[in-house]
């Protein structure tokens, strides 16, 4: 069961990485857009900003997992290095322990903050006035996967 879990999870992250690197190009589409219909055309723009911020908030916190199981966040390898093995299998397995509750923590208020938007109605207070549970719903998204992804490798280190 844990590994047909652990396979869904690394299929699901692959794929909204691949989906992350599409959506980023279409931000870089859409402010080279912005540029020339202000530049060459003098359209007033009102929207392209905000959309670009939605789709970079979309594609960080949705690309977040495939980063941890590819251990592609910072990390201080200097410690690795200086401290004894014992002491570090300790910090790492306390920096699994704190990482993971500051990520479920962060989906939890996530969760909260996409129902709220939904159930009230919530918009950008902005003149293009989005709906706040989009980009709400991929943060929380985002970090229930994190948080999912640091459990199971939180799991997979107990095991080896």
């Amino acid at each position: 069961m844990f590994s047909l879990i652990a396979g869904a999870l690394r299929r699901f992250n692959r794929l909204a990485a691949y989906l992350s690197g599409a959506v980023i190009i279409v931000a870089a589409g859409i402010l080279v857009w912005q540029v020339a219909v202000r530049y060459w055309l003098k359209w007033p723009t009102d929207w392209e900003i905000e959309l670009c911020v939605m789709l970079l908030i979309i594609s960080t916190f949705m690309s977040a997992a495939h980063t941890q199981a590819e251990r592609g966040h910072v990390a201080i390898d200097l410690l690795d290095t200086m401290l004894p093995a014992g002491i570090n299998r300790l910090r790492q397995k306390l920096a699994d322990v704190l990482t993971f509750a500051f990520c479920g923590f962060v989906a939890f208020n996530a969760w909260e903050f996409f129902h709220e938007a939904w159930a009230d109605g919530k918009t950008s207070p902005s003149l293009w006035g989005p709906k706040l549970w989009i980009p709400y719903l991929f943060v929380a998204l985002g970090m229930t996967t994190l948080t999912l992804e640091l459990a199971l490798q939180t799991l997979r280190r107990k095991e080896a």
